[in-house]
């Protein structure tokens, strides 16, 4: 720690560090590139001094601060899942990070983890802490692997825009640390400039759009090649396993008892090449972004069959229960009241000035894309509902089907606005300590909103209402 401390720290600080260059090269003073680094060094290096742990029967304690003394316990009953995180340095020196989840998430600060543990010793601490038997404790191999990575997975990572985000963040920190300051007068630039001018607008245009399609198509196969390489989803009796990573390993294990269901979600490009990716629903993991990841974009015939393993067929297979006209119907009003507030305004111009005829046909592609949008939505939109399970399906850009376990369900929530309340409808919100903690079932008509409640919850039938 000695080494990855040090190295991390400036890693984490790279933006001050090209700042501290930058000045240090207008100034012609090197020392001030000298100074930030080497604080950055002994800051480091003081963090592993000042930083140790400890597990007893009740808790686990972490002490730290070099400036500000600060210890964190956890209640050992409240660890819901523990996982492991190994950069490249880590993995050289046999190193991991062992990450603690609660039920209450946290973040910056206030997340537990335990940085660096031997890699021998990960498992036997991860026993430890969600109560594992030991791998020599079990009776003959009981693993099942219920999904393995895939090449072919690649084909979905452009889809998901993460290299144009990348891209963006980069141009970003180029900007924040003043090196486009530096840019601007370079030979490069110039030379740029100058071959822009030679080859004309259009093309340079068109040359810079496909330029970056092409890098961001790198990227995004690049960023999930590395991050999800080499996954391997299984269980292994009350515990489920989670690995993937090529240069940067990362492990979760969960106890499958705190599992309250999934989520299959679609975006609409990943849904078209046939994609699918599926969130875990569980106490103790936040289910936004990469924290409930199960399975990243893959086949949906693949996504399907292991939530269909970790929780049954018919949350998969079961065909929904429609909304009704009035549900649909204002799909098609949302679609369509930006194209007609447009239109109208293009009308009421072009009796002053003229109006160019690329305007109107990119209106009328415009209209047409939300005609399809409006389509899908409708015909996503549906719910099934028993003792056992709730599943609700909506959305089309980002298609999204949850299957909540009805025994998970702490509370019900009957939302309506001005505008459903004239048509009749409602949102229907089911509280869980679970994922997003709600789970929405959007315009169910209002006269049975309650009943579907009371199909998963028998609770909510027998409270009567009194007025206030």
């Amino acid at each position: 720690m000695l080494l990855v401390s040090p190295v991390h720290e400036v890693l984490g600080q790279l933006p001050l560090l090209i700042g501290a260059v930058v000045l240090g090269t207008a100034t012609g003073n090197v020392w001030y590139s000298v100074a930030a680094l080497s604080l950055m060094v002994l800051y480091g290096i003081a963090k592993w001094f000042t930083t140790t742990y400890r597990i007893d029967v009740d808790q686990i304690q972490r002490r730290e601060g070099v400036l500000q003394r600060k210890v964190l316990s956890v209640p050992r009953n409240r660890i819901r899942s523990v996982s492991t995180d190994a950069r490249l340095l880590h993995r050289l020196l046999g190193l991991a990070v062992v990450k603690i989840s609660t039920g209450q998430e946290g973040g910056g600060q206030s997340e537990f983890e335990l940085d660096a543990v031997p890699v021998a010793e990960v498992a036997s601490l991860r026993a430890l802490l969600v109560e594992e038997r030991q791998p020599d404790e079990l009776e003959g191999p009981r693993e099942q692997v219920l999904a393995r990575w895939q090449p072919s997975w690649l084909r979905y990572s452009p889809l998901s825009f993460t290299g144009l985000a990348t891209i963006a963040a980069a141009v970003g920190v180029v900007y924040q640390t003043g090196a486009a300051a530096a840019l601007e007068n370079s030979e490069l630039t110039r030379a740029g400039l100058d071959a822009a001018q030679r080859a004309g607008v259009v093309a340079t245009v068109a040359i810079a759009v496909l330029g970056l399609l092409a890098m961001s198509v790198l990227l995004s196969v690049a960023r999930s090649l590395f991050a999800y390489g080499n996954l391997l989803l299984s269980r292994r009796d009350d515990t489920l396993h989670l690995q993937h990573g090529l240069l940067r390993l990362r492990e979760h294990t969960y106890d499958t008892a705190r599992l309250r269901g999934g989520t299959l979600r679609e975006p609409l490009l990943v849904r078209l090449f046939g994609g699918a990716r599926l969130d875990a629903v569980m106490t103790g993991v936040n289910g936004a972004g990469e924290a409930s990841l199960l399975l990243p974009p893959c086949p949906r015939a693949t996504a399907q069959r292991v939530l269909s393993e970790l929780t049954t067929a018919d949350v998969v297979d079961r065909a929904l229960v429609g909304h009704g006209p009035v549900a649909t119907r204002r799909r098609w009003t949302k679609a369509f009241t930006v194209p007609l507030l447009l239109a109208v305004g293009l009308g009421a111009a072009s009796c002053f000035v003229g109006i160019p005829v690329w305007v109107w046909v990119g209106l009328g592609v415009f209209g047409a894309a939300s005609a399809g949008l409006a389509a899908d939505r409708a015909r996503a939109l549906g719910h099934w509902v028993d003792a056992q399970w709730l599943v609700a399906r909506a959305g089309s850009v980002d298609r999204r089907r949850d299957c909540i376990a009805a025994a998970g369900i702490i509370g019900w929530t009957v939302r309506q606005t001005v505008f459903q309340r004239r048509a009749g409808v409602a949102t229907l919100i089911a509280a869980t300590a679970a994922g997003v903690k709600g789970y929405r079932v959007l315009d169910v008509p209002a006269d049975i909103a309650w009943e579907v409640a009371a199909s998963a919850s028998p609770w909510v039938a027998d409270n009567e209402w009194v007025r206030a």
